[in-house]
């Protein structure tokens, strides 16, 4: 009797479909046990090449790990002593922006009806209102804090997953040997690690300089909007234009038209620099993806996971290219995710 049947490709279609709907309802129904688990992967990528290193050099595991781990908790201590100040500080000034920024908009209105072009003020204020845009970055920003409150949960896991790390490509070739399979795995973890170290060190970059930036030219929380610059960075494209937009329509408020000028001015400048140019040479070809799967999946994980989901919208999208690049039989799938003239 035969086990294999043979289903026709829209039959195929539709089971795909349908698994696929039932594994994105689940992930929203156990979204807060999976984004502690998904961040804590995200930080041991991070995290392991300095923890590679040091066992390379023939430290015991258990003493590798308890340094990174420790050094992990430092960064994110300090990260949350001062992001998490700055946004108390910035969620108890917002009503105070928003209605400076609403007075600043009330004169603009007048002003473009003085010289004869007839304003809506409430079709204005509706839609058009960007004090709508700093009140979503508030709201954005208490989702990014609150996605941290699992933080000893998330170490925890980050511990268990280096310990397996080191253990796992042993288990690789005892189940499968020296084949293709392992050596695709290898390469799989190999790419991502690449990618997500480099984006991690341009990401930081941007960030860094941001936070100069803004430090230079008065603009308040720095700190703050450097961070936001460092998570957003992880998204190609719009990131650095979502980043940007609370931050000049801040610094308008706060210091006047002329500093906006010059804050939306330092934004081009870093993310040309290290976006347009430093990046890409990094990266190299092959590590890109289209601008509506940018888009896309921006929306699309957001929506499963929220905020923290548009965070890891890309990486996850990025770590599905690598893994269908690296099948023949999938490899198409990774061209369309792909840029023009990418070769995978």
């Amino acid at each position: 009797m035969p086990t294999d049947i043979a289903f026709p490709r829209w039959t195929q279609f539709l089971i795909i479909s349908a698994a696929f709907v039932v594994v994105v309802a689940g992930m929203r129904v156990a979204a807060p046990l999976l984004i502690p688990v998904f961040l804590s992967i995200f930080i041991a990528i991070i995290c392991w090449p300095p923890l590679f290193w040091m066992h390379k050099k023939g430290l015991p595991d258990w003493i590798a790990v308890m340094l990174v781990l420790s050094g992990v908790i430092i960064i994110i201590s300090m990260l949350a002593v001062m992001v998490g100040s700055s946004i108390d500080s910035f969620a108890r000034n917002l009503p105070g922006y928003q209605a400076r920024l609403s007075s600043e908009l009330f004169t603009l209105i007048h002003w473009v009806e003085s010289h004869g072009v007839d304003v809506s003020e409430d079709v204005f204020m509706e839609y058009l209102d960007p004090g709508k845009l700093l009140r979503i970055a508030g709201k954005t920003l208490s989702g990014f804090g609150s996605a941290f409150t699992n933080t000893l949960m998330i170490l925890f896991t980050v511990g268990f997953i280096f310990f397996e790390a080191f253990e796992l490509p042993k288990k690789m070739k005892k189940a499968f040997g020296e084949n293709v399979q392992t050596a695709g795995f290898e390469y799989f973890l190999e790419s991502v690690r690449q990618y997500l170290g480099i984006k991690s060190a341009t990401s930081a970059a941007t960030g860094i300089a941001v936070t100069l930036m803004l430090m230079v030219l008065g603009v308040d929380f720095p700190i703050l909007w450097g961070v936001v610059a460092f998570l957003l960075n992880f998204i190609p494209n719009i990131g650095s234009i979502i980043a940007a937009i609370p931050v000049v329509l801040l610094a308008s408020v706060q210091l006047g038209l002329d500093i906006a000028l010059y804050t939306l001015i330092g934004f081009l400048t870093i993310n040309t620099v290290i976006g347009s140019i430093i990046e890409p040479r990094l990266l190299g070809q092959g590590l890109g993806l289209s601008t509506l799967v940018v888009f896309l999946s921006l929306i699309f994980w957001g929506w499963v996971f929220g905020p923290t989901g548009m965070f890891l919208s890309v990486p996850f999208t990025m770590i599905l290219k690598i893994a269908f690049a690296s099948s023949d039989e999938t490899r198409w799938i990774a061209v369309l995710l792909g840029t023009a003239g990418v070769r995978d």
